[in-house]
This record gives structure tokens, sequence and C-alpha cells, in this order.
């Protein structure tokens, strides 16, 4: 038997036993619980148009920590390739810490650890600014990294080219290399803002309101109410709705660089 008739003896048999487990599990499955515990069309309805709130509050929330993220990580980034020593310890500390932190205990620590410590500081934007802040740090640090990573990227010669016409460091960074590293890294930068869709799942632990409420709570709640899974299919949905284009621009980028 040649290599080629192996490979398709091997896919054809992988194909196979697929078949035969998809086959199986809907055999076994019971169609009109599964029907009645998830695809409730009635408790779907009465979710619109109250949902529309939350679904847009994931949306600002993501969005909030995303340039707080984008503001504090390229300058961390900076650091981190700086040849001044403190600066790239700081900033080397502030990425191994804020990247291994979970972000429900940044947010947590945001929230009630920061008011307790400074009694009477107010965030601006209220639960906003504290989304904001706490799901940003987390973000800022992988943003960092990723940005980091661009700048490394980066052609030595452009550097050369740029400081052989008397441009400082400085602005040899900000004008030349910054730049072109921000376009290498929009597709991870895409990744992480589908990462950020996801992670605003952990405002609750804040303690909003129905008007701040984010997706997850909302369906949770209405879960709750219910006692139904079909709030949790339509709050799952509406997540796909955010993130499948995010993940398809991130490819078309990817694909796009791949290409330059």
């Amino acid at each position: 038997m040649t290599p080629t008739q192996r490979r398709r003896l091997s896919r054809t048999i992988q194909y196979a036993v697929l078949a035969a487990v998809v086959i199986a599990l809907a055999l076994l499955a019971d169609w009109g619980q599964i029907a009645d515990s998830f695809f409730r069309l009635d408790i779907a309805a009465d979710m619109f148009p109250a949902v529309w709130t939350p679904f847009w509050n994931t949306i600002v929330y993501t969005a909030l920590a995303f340039v707080f993220g984008m503001v504090v990580g390229v300058p961390i980034a900076l650091m981190r390739v700086s040849d001044f020593g403190p600066y790239r310890w700081f900033a080397t500390a502030y990425v191994e810490i804020f990247r291994g932190l979970p972000a429900l205990l940044v947010l947590f620590l945001v929230g009630f650890g920061v008011p307790a410590a400074f009694p009477g500081i107010q965030y601006p934007g209220g639960v906003y600014g504290q989304v904001a802040i706490g799901l940003g740090l987390t973000s800022s640090a992988y943003i960092a990294e990723s940005v980091r990573a661009g700048i490394q990227a980066v052609p030595s010669g452009q550097v050369e080219a740029a400081r052989s016409l008397g441009m400082s460091h400085t602005r040899t960074m900000i004008t030349v290399v910054l730049p072109q590293a921000l376009r290498i890294v929009i597709p991870p930068l895409t990744n992480e803002l589908v990462m950020l869709t996801k992670d605003s799942s952990l405002v609750f632990v804040l303690g909003v309101t129905t008007a701040t409420m984010e997706l997850s709570k909302f369906a949770r709640n209405e879960l709750t109410d219910n006692a139904n899974a079909t709030p949790l299919l339509v709050g799952g949905l509406l997540y796909l709705l955010l993130t499948i284009p995010l993940g398809l621009l991130a490819r078309r980028l990817e694909k796009r660089g791949e290409a330059r």
C-alpha cells in the first residue's frame, strides 16, 4: 500500500468513527427534553428588548477596557525594550504581576480593595470606570507583550537609518518603530479584543444594577427567573454575534500581513 493510499484509508476510518459517534449521540439524545430546556421561543422572545441594554453594556465595557489597555500597554512595551534598567525592571514586574493575576481578582481589588484602602475615592463613570481599570490592567499586560514583540520584529535597519538621519532614540521609537510595530501586532490585538469581550462577563463581581448589567449576568438572572436554560443560549448567541466578526477580522488581517 502506497503512502497516499494509507493516508486515504486513515482519513476514511477517522470520518467513519466521527460519523458513528455523531449518529450514536443523535439517537441517544432526548430531543424533546433538549428542546424544552434550551429552545423555548416564548422565553427567548420575552428577553427582548430588555437584553439590548446589557448587550450594549458588554460592548462599552470591552471598548473602555481595550482603550485603557492600549494607553497603558504601549508605554509599558516601550519601557520593556528600554536601555534604562529601572524602566525595564518596572515594566517586567508589571507584566508578570497583571498577566499572572486572574482578571476576576483584579476586578475585585479595583472595586473593593482600593476603596477600602483609600476611603472616599471615586472612580470616573462609576462601574464603567472600575471595569475600564480592572479589565484594562490585565489587558495592558498582554498588549504590552504583543507590542514588545512587534517592536522587536521591526528590522534593525529601520532604526539605523533613522539614527543616521540625526533622529534621537525617542523620536525614532515613536515615529519609525512604533507605527510599524502596531501594524504587525494588529491581529493579536484583535484577539485580545475578543478575550476582553468574554472577560466582561466577570463584571458581576462589582455588584451591577439593571442599568449597568452585562450580558452574562442578565442571562443568568433570566435563567433563575424562568428555571430554563434558554436565556443562556440566547446570551451565548449574542456573544457570538460580537466575537465571530472579530475573529474573522483577525484572520483576515493575519492573511493580509502574510501577503505583505
